[in-house]
């Protein structure tokens, strides 16, 4: 159970959406049913769907869901820079629209952090979908590790906010994420909760699912927003690509 410091810390949860009619509402629902209960969710609808627009608006009678209605589609990273920017919260949590939270994910880690002063955790997570696996990341990472080793996935993150000042998501078609996590890694040390409460979703045919995509799109983060020489670029991407290997196998390359 949440202890009386705990309950008092209220937590932003960022969610960016495109045309998710297939996986919203089990989303959704992973958040509204968490043990802990002192958030509020932030869902920037990128201009999606009518299917989709009309699975959201069933939930726009929750006091602690807002839903910002984009016009034209802009895109997963500026999505979630206009939700930490409508945020006021003192720490940030991240999901994806198809992804899934344990029950008790936001108490556990709020918890973890809280007993160690720790700003940046994330978490263990359970891939399903295309490809099931268990996926232990490292302990421990600052940048020169990540840029290494991506393996901090963004739905298991929690983020004290005022950490993140100058961080932002790119805007690029894929791996949106990556530069967001290096610019706070350069500064700050994230830390591994060891437990599994992250379901991510990997599917068939989606823009992540490819890995040399990813490579592609993380060679010109680094080349353009990390400043990587072509040597540099060109070690981070070989040893991305192996500890993608151990993670997922040989499969999608």
């Amino acid at each position: 159970m949440a202890n009386k410091k705990q309950k008092k810390i209220k937590v932003d949860i960022i969610l960016p959406n495109y045309n998710s009619s297939l996986y919203i509402n089990e989303t959704l629902k992973s958040v509204i049913n968490q043990t802990y209960k002192n958030w509020r969710l932030i869902i920037v609808d990128d201009c999606s769907d009518k299917k989709t627009k009309k699975i959201l608006k069933k939930y726009t009678k929750n006091k602690r869901i807002k839903i910002y209605w984009l016009k034209k589609n802009k895109g997963a990273g500026f999505c979630r820079n206009y939700a930490i920017k409508k945020s006021k919260s003192s720490h940030l949590a991240f999901i994806d629209s198809d992804d899934i939270w344990k029950k008790d994910k936001l108490e556990t880690q709020l918890r973890y952090m809280e007993n160690n002063n720790y700003q940046f955790t994330y978490t263990n997570y359970e891939t399903f979908g295309k490809k099931n696996s268990l996926v232990r990341p490292s302990q421990e990472y600052n940048f020169d590790k990540f840029v290494n080793d991506t393996s901090i996935c963004t739905s298991t993150m929690i983020i004290q906010r005022d950490i993140v000042k100058g961080a932002e998501f790119t805007d690029t078609k894929i791996c949106e994420d990556y530069y967001f996590k290096c610019k706070i890694l350069k500064m700050y040390n994230a830390y591994c909760l060891d437990d599994f409460l992250t379901k991510y979703r990997i599917r068939e045919n989606s823009l992540q699912s490819s890995r040399l995509r990813n490579f592609y799109w993380i060679w010109k983060i680094n080349k353009k927003y990390n400043k990587f020489n072509f040597l540099n670029n060109f070690f981070s991407l070989m040893f991305i690509s192996l500890n993608s290997i151990k993670k997922y196998g040989l499969k999608n390359i």
